[in-house]
């Protein structure tokens, strides 16, 4: 048994080997289809992690019917681990993925060093710094772009007015801190709302907007992960759990996938640290029914003097184009043209475009059709449309899952915050060295 599957395992190989051979005289068709020349239709497939429902179909279903002669078809993936497995071992094939989103600069990363981002260097034809401006340089590996970061990052904390305003509190100041959270929480919580959610993807924002204000490593060379702005907000985060119940244990919400979008918008929480991709459900009132306006706060910083702080934003959904695919030309084609202007169909579920070939005005006017009174429109503009310095974590996967791994027994009471810091800090360096 053990000798038929290295057999064919070894010819799974050699086929996926040639699959991948004779590159070039594929791409010689490539161009001539790509631009416009006869030749038979490209099929390309296209992954990301937003339903298809919200934006990418109408995207390709306007780019196939201007394009006959290359034809994408959208996939959509999971943004978590197994979705992300999903999608990279596509990649590796070079079969089933020709363009792809990635969320994070470390996911991306992983694709670079696997050698399925296309380096692009060496295209002439797209200048991601003119197009997408100064905050692009964050998802450069290694000095080089392998993809266009297409849109406007946003995260930011989601509030119900209506709470506030029976709470007798006014929207947040812009540089508000997580002490003055927990106490908007204590205040806010009633029998079944919570004071405070936080979308998985948002928990850690304030943690990662402090560590790349003063840096992950000492100028020592030690870990930075033991500072005591780290130790602060853990210990409030526990407090609110444990002690204040305005938002949930993380056990809880762990295991029962707490749906947090949707509780927030049935009114089961008066606030949302989340990121942009909530309008897609806030802005579709049919499906998410709510009566109350919704204004918006920054994520907060953990001390009022943390001079460096940034703020989770800048630009993201880095579409790239797998350096594996037979049909590299064609895709890139569209990768541009989705970066200047095709994806607007994405700007009513809050994915506006980051080109400045793309009028931010008629994007606003599509986030915002139809349900302007939905929203405070002051806070809008300060906090969603606000300028903020930020960031594009760029720590080690291994730091992250570390990090992740060890708060996480401090929140489920496993143990306690000393030990979580030393133990966090203890694993990173392991990293550094």
């Amino acid at each position: 048994m053990k000798k038929w599957f290295l057999t064919a395992l070894s010819l799974l190989l050699i086929t996926v080997t040639v699959a991948g051979c004779g590159g070039s005289n594929t791409e010689a068709v490539d161009t001539k289809a790509a631009s416009g020349g006869s030749g038979e239709t490209i099929k390309l497939k296209m992954w990301g992690a937003v339903p298809a429902e919200a934006g990418p179909q109408a995207v390709v279903d306007a780019w196939n019917k201007e394009n006959p002669d290359i034809q994408v078809e959208y996939v959509r993936y999971v943004n978590d681990d197994a979705g992300n497995l999903k999608l990279d071992t596509a990649l590796m094939t070079g079969q089933d993925a020709d363009l792809f989103m990635s969320y994070t600069v470390v996911r991306l990363q992983k694709r670079v060093d696997a050698g399925v981002a296309l380096d692009l260097s060496k295209k002439t034809d797209y200048d991601i710094d003119g197009q997408i401006g100064p905050d692009a340089a964050l998802w450069k590996i290694n000095g080089n772009y392998y993809g266009i970061p297409t849109k406007k990052n946003m995260a930011f904390v989601w509030l119900n007015k209506q709470m506030l305003d029976d709470a007798g509190l006014p929207i947040p100041p812009l540089d508000w801190t997580w002490s003055d959270m927990k106490d908007y929480a204590a205040k806010l919580k009633k029998d079944k709302v919570y004071g405070l959610l936080q979308h998985e993807a948002s928990f850690t924002a304030s943690l990662d907007g402090t560590i790349s204000g003063i840096g992950a490593v000492k100028a020592d060379g030690t870990s930075n992960f033991n500072n005591p702005l780290w130790k602060e907000q853990l210990q409030i985060l526990h407090d609110m759990m444990f002690k204040d119940k305005s938002t949930p244990e993380y056990g809880e919400q762990l295991t029962s996938k707490m749906p947090v979008d949707t509780m927030f918008l049935k009114g089961e929480a008066a606030m949302l640290n989340a990121g942009e991709f909530i309008f897609r459900s806030a802005n579709n009132l049919k499906e998410f029914p709510h009566d109350f306006q919704i204004a918006f706060a920054t994520v907060p910083r953990i001390s009022k003097d943390q001079k460096d702080f940034k703020y989770p934003g800048g630009v993201g959904d880095m579409l790239s184009v797998n350096a594996k695919s037979k049909h590299q030309d064609a895709a890139w084609k569209f990768a541009k043209w989705y970066a200047d202007g095709g994806m607007l169909p994405m700007a009513s579920g809050g994915r506006l475009p980051s080109s400045k070939s793309v009028d931010s005005k008629q994007a606003m006017d599509l986030l915002l059709k139809g349900v302007e009174k939905q929203y405070d429109l002051d806070s809008m503009n300060k906090v969603v449309f606000g300028n903020f310095p930020s960031f594009q974590l760029d720590l080690p996967q291994q730091a992250i899952d570390a990090r992740s791994e060890e708060y996480e027994k401090y929140f489920l009471n496993k143990q306690d915050l000393d030990t979580t810091m030393a133990s966090m800090a203890k694993r990173h360096q392991e990293y550094i060295k």
